[in-house]
């Protein structure tokens, strides 16, 4: 049995008696805040703001039972008019706004000014939030060499030892990325004998070519920093406002194999990183969510360490410091050494029992991310810690799950009840609005109109976003296969009018604008190849699964001037807004193998993602697929796997026992896919006795009615059941 938890009256409140002992302990002693009137301030926050977060939720309900009984009555009807005018007549489609702009201070450059990769990453898992804080700087040839960019033919395969074919191929494709990026007025990088620093101020950049003549950069303003150290001499370089740090040193093996001796690239990589407490974590009870908020307080206060083993020995990571080198007129530099960090907080359809009221009552746990991650982040502003984040004294939250301008309007609410409890100037606290989920797409103006004081940041989801799509339609009729749904005219219309509206309200030079996850964590060559459209449609940032991932998606914003490409495109809006109507339903029936092969793909993911979630609490990892192709998987692939095939149970595509037999069939293969985890729990040889078996069938036959198709809650109630069977 699990012991009851032990709680603390705390001004009309229980709060976890784990919990309030952290807060208290590490959190307001030593920011000199008053535990009661801490406590007594959040009191409030809960009475004035849990009544309307519940209103707000009532609202999404009768929304959605009107869609359904609107859709059950015009299911296979193509009318956009008619289908406008009722999402009108209810109010899910909110009247236009009169044309505003955003109107944000003190945002840190790394948002309002550079573009760049974003990483997301798990707080719950402090060394991934170190490597993803530390991946403001990453190796090119490391990024290249330990990944299939660089093609293992022609003698150059990877191995244990150093291949230096495969070396060589990295250098060429760094010197041709540099040819790119950082050009020089005559020759090739590859041509270069001898990268050479004149002795006088200002410090000039020259390099001595393979016949002897000497070359400077074509514009010579990209030469901004270096350090001529012991063992190597160091060059940073900027284009499009990000740096490339020139590792130059003969000594090194790979310095002594490069005919400039180039020893390394290292590039200006992960600019901001998304620390996550909500889908790519596993948190259902006071000590998941204390772990979380004790992370961000490493993270802000500087002293998050995070020890594992390599090869033997035992490594300590923890957050950089910057780099400090010289200027071209001998002034001191410092560039970041950095991610700037923002936290993302669970959505308003989550409660918690961590804290509750005096009679027991869950209370919202958005609000209570509200309070703590802002609270925490006070060390920062307060310049507590041992490195700073933000340099212009604010906080970023990036706040999921929002339906419509009224829940941003309540959310904007909420952060500015916690900076008057906390004394915080107005507008500290900026917001990252996350445009995946409908009714926030078709009124995406009026969203960020309501924080336009606060709004840093609004990016595009495919999964949640096509999981919310599904859900709001059920009723329509079935919808085309999962994989097809990237080339459906919706999806195209909600990319572009994501891009659209926000340069239209004034986000170039203020606020990113970010586009989704590249999933696919070991196919980085793909990557190189396809993520460059997210630049080019004028996104500011887009989100990588590793800093490897982030080092190789730099070189597009290299390429790319996404602040000319922003430019274009707001003098030539394209979205169609009619397209966003465009509901993604099937227009001829799948053969019976079609649909055996899509329901057998979706099972297995289910299945794959929900027994580490539930028996290991792994909210976040590389889950292969079917055929074995490693994903990175969080709660919005689970979504939309388990909302399709709700969908097409719904519409008679396939039955309950179908459903059943195919997750049985899959049990198998997710037992071989894991059978090298010491910590995995198989399914066989009985899996329907087994917890993760119960959680995936349980998401699928109450996907049609759970709350826009969340999987929250069955997955926390069968996380608490596997930890109270341990216990």
């Amino acid at each position: 049995m699990t012991p009851p938890d032990v709680y603390v009256p705390r001004s009309g409140l229980r709060v976890s008696e784990e919990l309030d002992r952290f807060v208290a302990d590490e959190v307001l002693t030593p920011l000199g805040i008053d535990v009661d009137k801490y406590w007594a301030g959040y009191a409030e926050i809960v009475k004035q703001f849990a009544p309307r977060n519940e209103e707000l939720l009532e609202i999404r309900a009768a929304f959605q039972n009107s869609l359904d009984d609107w859709h059950t009555a015009h299911a296979g009807s193509g009318d956009v008019e008619e289908y406008r005018r009722f999402l009108t007549d209810i109010g899910y489609l909110e009247p236009v706004a009169p044309p505003t702009t955003i109107d944000v201070d003190h945002v840190d450059e790394e948002i309002s000014r550079i573009a760049g990769p974003q990483l997301v990453v798990p707080l719950d898992n402090a060394r991934f939030a170190l490597n993803a804080a530390n991946a403001r700087w990453v190796s090119l040839y490391d990024s290249l060499y330990g990944t299939n960019v660089i093609a293992e033919r022609d003698g150059a395969k990877r191995g244990s030892r150093y291949n230096p074919v495969r070396g060589e191929r990295v250098i060429e494709f760094a010197n041709g990325f540099l040819d790119q990026a950082v050009p020089l007025a005559a020759g090739s990088y590859g041509d270069v004998r001898e990268f050479k620093l004149s002795n006088e101020t200002p410090v000039t950049l020259s390099v001595e070519l393979r016949d002897g003549t000497v070359s400077q950069l074509a514009d010579p303003t990209q030469f901004v920093g270096f350090d001529r150290g012991e063992d190597a001499t160091r060059v940073v370089l900027r284009n499009h406002g990000l740096h490339i740090e020139l590792v130059v040193d003969r000594n090194n093996p790979i310095g002594h194999q490069s005919y400039s001796g180039l020893a390394d690239v290292i590039l200006e990589s992960a600019v901001t990183t998304i620390q996550d407490c909500e889908d790519s974590v596993v948190a259902v009870d006071a000590a998941d969510k204390t772990s979380l908020y004790r992370n961000w307080l490493g993270l802000m206060t500087g002293t998050l360490a995070a020890s594992f083993d390599k090869d033997g020995s035992v490594l300590t990571r923890r957050l950089n410091p910057d780099h400090v080198m010289t200027a071209p007129d001998g002034t001191t530099v410092t560039f970041a050494g950095r991610s700037l960090l923002l936290v993302r907080n669970v959505g308003i359809h989550m409660m918690t029992d961590v804290v509750q009221t005096e009679s027991g009552e869950e209370t919202p746990e958005g609000l209570l991310d509200a309070l703590l991650t802002v609270t925490i982040a006070t060390f920062d502003l307060r310049g507590l810690g041992q490195y700073p984040n933000s340099r212009h004294g604010s906080v970023y939250v990036v706040k999921p799950k929002m339906h419509g301008s009224a829940e941003v309007a309540y959310t904007v609410e909420v952060f500015a009840a916690v900076e008057r409890l906390l004394n915080l100037p107005e507008n500290t606290v900026k917001l990252g609005i996350m445009d995946e989920e409908r009714r926030t797409s078709l009124n995406l103006a009026n969203c960020i109109a309501a924080a336009r004081r606060r709004v840093i940041f609004i990016n595009t989801g495919f999964l949640d976003r096509t999981g919310d799509e599904i859900h709001t339609a059920m009723t329509a009729g079935p919808m085309v296969r999962k994989g097809d749904m990237r080339s459906s005219t919706w999806l195209s219309a909600y990319e572009r009018n994501n891009v659209d509206v926000a340069l239209a309200m004034g986000f170039r030079g203020v606020a990113q604008i970010g586009k989704g996850m590249w999933a696919m964590p070991d196919a980085m060559a793909e990557l190189v190849e396809a993520k460059i459209a997210h630049p080019r449609a004028g996104a500011s940032c887009a989100w990588v699964p590793s800093p490897t991932a982030a080092a190789l998606h730099a070189t597009h914003y290299h390429l790319v001037d996404v602040a000319t490409r922003q430019d274009d495109i707001a003098a030539h809006p394209s979205t169609r807004v009619d397209d966003l109507f465009e509901l993604p339903l099937l227009a001829v029936e799948p053969t019976s193998e079609e649909v055996t092969e899509e329901l057998s793909n979706n099972a297995q993911g289910i299945l794959g993602y929900v027994v580490r979630w539930v028996g290991q609490g792994v909210g976040c990892s590389k889950v292969p697929d079917i055929n074995g192709v490693a994903l990175m998987e969080d709660r919005a692939t689970l979504r939309i796997s388990s909302q399709h095939i709700a969908n097409w149970l719904q519409h008679g595509l396939v039955n309950r026992d179908a459903v059943v037999a195919a997750f049985v069939n899959m049990a198998a293969l997710v037992d071989r896919q894991n059978e090298a985890d010491p910590n995995y729990e198989p399914l066989a040889p009985d899996p329907m006795t087994h917890p993760g078996m119960g959680a995936a069938l349980e998401l699928v036959f109450d996907a049609a009615t759970s709350p826009n198709g969340y999987t929250e809650e069955t997955l926390h109630a069968w996380r608490r059941r596997a930890k109270a069977r341990r216990t």
